[in-house]
């Protein structure tokens, strides 16, 4: 009877390393990409500067190293981005760039080029698991949100109302960047939170949303922005109803550098999107010619706190030296 018990036990260690095994070999497994030279490009939509960036110099890059380019937008859609996915699989696409519609969201798809022998390539957000996409370059937003808030901090004498302004609810930077920010300002009990709303990272909605905000709140000091397209909606909304406030967000956009230089925001913080969407192709490159990125499948890149000291310095999301 022991000696059973023994052997079932031995059989289902086994049994674990077999699989554990076979998990690492999927892992390491190498996708050669789908027959074809053509590398997509897929973002959301490029009427947010950020966005309009990283796709352009993705592209660019992608075309300096010999790869037919196709850029395409999912606009933060699940369903679009799928069939962009499915359409890039399609056309046996060498490898797919991607900034994602959604952590959650976004698995199947890799999953779906993976399975196709299509590497994926993701910047700027994540996904929420491991080993489907080669690489998941991002901007650590953290470490930038958490810059910008202590800056806010000082800038509102450590007390006051404020407002927020939210991302996408399912984007895990609107999650990452909205607790960074409060992990710094909840330190100050005379600071006070009066309003959030969501604006889906959106300067027309954040324009509306923030005169609603005005008229509710009279005594309001202040707004933290999960990017600088809200940022920047607020602080004309804010303008137009003949005020000035303390202002952050994130990206350093040339529209909120603007709006710093003019003294109408605080600060925000820079993630490097040209630099990261760079990342991504060189990577993929690599990985198509030797097999490997030499980097690991996550990878941080630090955002610059941008405030009227430097603003003159940053364009298209680049600082000078």
């Amino acid at each position: 009877m022991k000696l059973t018990k023994i052997c079932a036990s031995v059989a289902m260690m086994l049994a674990a390393s077999s699989m554990a095994a076979s998990v690492q070999a999927a892992e390491a497994k190498r996708l050669t990409g789908g027959g074809s030279n053509i590398m997509y490009i897929i973002t959301p939509s490029h009427s947010n500067p950020f966005f309009k960036t990283e796709a352009e110099v993705a592209a660019k890059t992608a075309k300096e190293l010999g790869y037919t380019v196709k850029m395409v937008s999912h606009d933060d859609s699940p369903v679009k981005q799928s069939e962009l996915f499915e359409t890039a699989i399609s056309d046996k696409a060498a490898a797919i760039i991607c900034d994602n519609a959604g952590a959650d969201a976004t698995v199947a798809a890799v999953k779906r080029a993976y399975d196709n022998n299509i590497p994926t390539f993701l910047f700027d957000r994540e996904i929420n698991e491991q080993g489907i996409a080669i690489t998941q370059i991002v901007a650590n937003n953290y470490q930038g949100a958490k810059g910008a808030a202590e800056v806010f901090v000082e800038a509102m004498e450590e007390e006051g109302e404020y407002a927020e302004l939210f991302g996408i609810d399912s984007d895990t930077n609107a999650k990452t960047r909205s607790t960074a920010f409060h992990e710094v300002i909840d330190q100050y009990p005379d600071m006070k939170m009066v309003a959030v709303q969501t604006a889906n990272w959106d300067q027309n909605l954040a324009y509306s949303k923030m005169e609603t905000i005005l008229q509710t709140n009279p005594n309001l000091k202040g707004v933290i922005s999960g990017n600088d397209n809200m940022a920047v909606g607020a602080a004309a909304a804010i303008k137009a109803a003949g005020k000035t406030l303390k202002i952050i967000g994130v990206d350093g956009s040339n529209d909120a550098r603007d709006e710093i230089l003019a003294g109408n925001m605080t600060a925000t913080a820079m993630q490097p999107a040209a630099l990261i969407a760079e990342m991504a192709v060189k990577q993929a490159d690599q990985y198509l010619k030797t097999g490997t990125t030499g980097q690991p499948e996550k990878q941080l890149i630090d955002c610059i706190i941008i405030t009227k000291d430097n603003a003159k310095k940053l364009n298209d999301f680049t600082l000078a030296k």
